[in-house]
């Protein structure tokens, strides 16, 4: 430990910055005879220009103002222009120095072990500061490794997941259709006829009654099944086997009907930053990815489709007063103009121009997740069925 003024400083920088002030002090205390009430007034008015850097020149202003303080309450001081003290001798006079009592050397004595006392507790005071936020940075940095193993831990659970549910798939169960209900608990006439479920989903839906149907986009992360239920918030906490998952599962809007169809089927799927679920959908900003995926492979349960991307755009969930288009509450268009309307909205938003249009009477599927770039904003890719 280096040491200016008898306080201690524990690297070069803060020592050279010590230096630096003691130069400053030394020079005051060469300008203005500190002793006197006009040395301490001037020194005083000159303090008040100075920026100390260290302790060390706060610990000389407190002892000016200190010194200021005492002639206030009327302590005794050096007197200002000291009388001369002469003693005659054969004719001869001679001028003597004064010389400062032993009262006052033992006042300053005191004097600088209470500053020394104060640099040292000052010196703690920071050590303790330096400790509590090292302490504190080290919990946010265990805090922040923990949470990306738990993090990329869940993505690679998903995975195995996503890997599980594609062998299922492919498995055939003649004896799964015993007891079928309908995945979405409606109230169908006797007219409607529940079509049988497509033998490669009977593995999986004999294991979860809410799959609804199974999303791939090739060459990318998306592949998974899909879910649906009464409620659109379950699926967002919960994995395929019903357990509490951060990641969810994608899932079909409740208001959407597989077995009677819709104008439009929205499903939603988390923007994950470790890359699972929907969160490659942003890159249909990009002309060039959206020309590498055209299309999107979107089967129920009961039946298989293709469909063509044709609009990539930003959105958000607005409030419900706002008077706007609102992507997620295109469901059924009640008319072939009120269709139209929706094509040229979505249109008008569309990052990318990819010449595909529709027209009242074909089936759309949307795509949606979160968009980071506003709050609650959305990012949505719609297609056209094909096949």
């Amino acid at each position: 430990m280096l040491y200016v003024e008898g306080v201690g400083f524990t690297s070069k920088a803060e020592y050279e910055a010590a230096l630096s002030d003691k130069k400053i002090i030394d020079e005051l205390r060469r300008k203005y005879d500190l002793n006197t009430k006009t040395g301490l007034l001037d020194a005083s008015k000159e303090l008040r220009t100075v920026h100390f850097q260290t302790i060390v020149g706060d610990n000389f202003d407190d002892e000016v103002f200190e010194r200021l303080e005492a002639i206030k309450r009327g302590k005794p001081v050096v007197n200002e222009a000291p009388a001369p003290k002469s003693t005659a001798g054969k004719g001869s006079t001679r001028r003597e120095k004064p010389e400062r009592s032993s009262s006052i050397s033992k006042k300053d004595k005191k004097h600088d072990a209470e500053i020394e006392a104060a640099a040292i507790k000052e010196l703690k005071r920071k050590y303790l500061i330096r400790n509590i936020l090292v302490a504190f940075l080290l919990l946010i940095a265990i805090g922040s490794i923990g949470y990306y193993v738990k993090y990329y831990r869940d993505a690679r659970k998903v995975q195995e997941q996503s890997d599980e549910f594609s062998e299922l798939k492919d498995r055939k169960y003649a004896e799964v259709l015993k007891n079928v209900e309908p995945v979405v608990k409606k109230d169908y006439d006797e007219t409607v006829v529940i079509p049988d479920i497509l033998d490669e989903y009977k593995a999986l839906y004999n294991k979860n009654k809410s799959l609804i149907g199974w999303i791939e986009i090739a060459d990318t992360i998306i592949d998974y099944p899909v879910m649906q239920t009464l409620d659109n918030e379950y699926y967002l906490k919960h994995d395929f086997n019903q357990k509490k998952d951060a990641n969810g599962c994608i899932f079909l809007d409740a208001n959407c009907d597989v077995i009677l169809g819709n104008d439009n089927w929205i499903l939603y799927g988390h923007h994950m930053k470790n890359g699972k679920m929907f969160s490659s959908l942003i890159k249909y900003a990009d002309k060039d990815y959206y020309e590498k995926h055209k299309y999107i492979r979107f089967d129920t349960i009961y039946e298989k489709g293709t469909y063509e991307v044709m609009y990539a755009f930003r959105s958000r969930i607005y409030n419900q007063d706002e008077i706007t288009f609102k992507y997620y509450q295109f469901i059924d268009a009640n008319s072939s103009e009120e269709f139209d309307s929706y094509m040229e909205e979505m249109d008008k938003m569309s990052l990318i121009d990819t010449g595909v249009y529709a027209t009242y009477g074909d089936k759309l599927l949307t795509l949606s997740t979160c968009d980071y770039q506003e709050e609650n904003g959305r990012f949505v890719v719609v297609a056209k069925r094909i096949d």
